[in-house]
């Protein structure tokens, strides 16, 4: 039987699932939005210390909550963290994604969340979703959250996209995800597009994310007070500390 739900919202959506006796979903710990008053909750270590180890990893908590009831019919919801959209994974048996870490929603008791290793040193070096990733497999369905609009491409064999790194979302098993240094000395200084490009060489299919989490964190950032001699920042407004802010000392 498939999984019934409801994805509604724009900017903040928010992923509504209708629970029934049998239909098991989790999520990490602490993600659950609201719920109907006969749904159970079980929260656990979803598959031992090993599995823990590797959500705590891949930026998740340390725990699982799983989400059932019964009888009778109930729902459960997941709205968004920050902007941006909720993608539905509908996976065949053995059939894997490879999504940015903290991308995970939720997903039916049947979908394996696991931590994924790029096989590139280059990616996790300079990569702006960095060296650690998820992968999600089936059989079921799965929801995962990405910043800003999503833009998908099927890649043929060989073909090649650069990206600014940050912008890859999500990619089948079968792109090769790389990170490479841009070329040319007046590009890497007057371009500024950094030093390095994400590369997925096809074949198979990539979601690219239009607003990465980062670059809307900087960009809140250039006009956020600054302290300055005690006056409060250039436009006269509060004192900020920002160290505190970002949790330094």
């Amino acid at each position: 039987m498939a999984l019934q739900y409801k994805i509604s919202g724009t900017t903040l959506p928010v992923v509504t699932i209708e629970l029934t006796p049998g239909v098991i979903v989790y999520s990490e710990s602490g993600s659950m939005s609201w719920m109907s008053g006969n749904v159970d909750m079980d929260t656990n270590t979803g598959g031992g210390l090993g599995k823990m180890f590797k959500r705590a990893v891949s930026g998740e908590s340390l725990f699982v909550t799983d989400y059932s009831v019964p009888s009778g019919s109930g729902i459960v919801a997941f709205a968004s963290e920050f902007p941006g959209k909720i993608v539905d994974l509908h996976l065949q048996a053995n059939e894997s994604v490879i999504v940015q870490k903290d991308a995970f929603m939720c997903a039916e008791k049947s979908v394996d969340l696991d931590i994924h290793f790029s096989k590139r040193l280059g990616a996790g070096f300079f990569g702006g979703e960095g060296f650690i990733l998820q992968r999600l497999t089936g059989a079921g369905d799965a929801f995962v959250e990405f910043d800003g609009e999503i833009v998908a491409y099927d890649l043929k064999p060989g073909q090649i996209l650069k990206v600014d790194t940050g912008h890859v979302a999500m990619f089948e098993p079968t792109v090769e995800f790389n990170v490479t240094m841009m070329r040319g000395f007046k590009n890497i200084l007057l371009g500024g597009e950094g030093l390095f490009l994400a590369t997925l060489r096809g074949p198979g299919k990539v979601w690219l994310q239009t607003m990465p989490l980062m670059k809307l964190a900087n960009k809140i950032f250039q006009y956020l007070p600054r302290r300055k001699g005690g006056k409060g920042g250039p436009s006269g407004g509060m004192n900020i500390d920002l160290g505190s802010l970002l949790g330094g000392d």
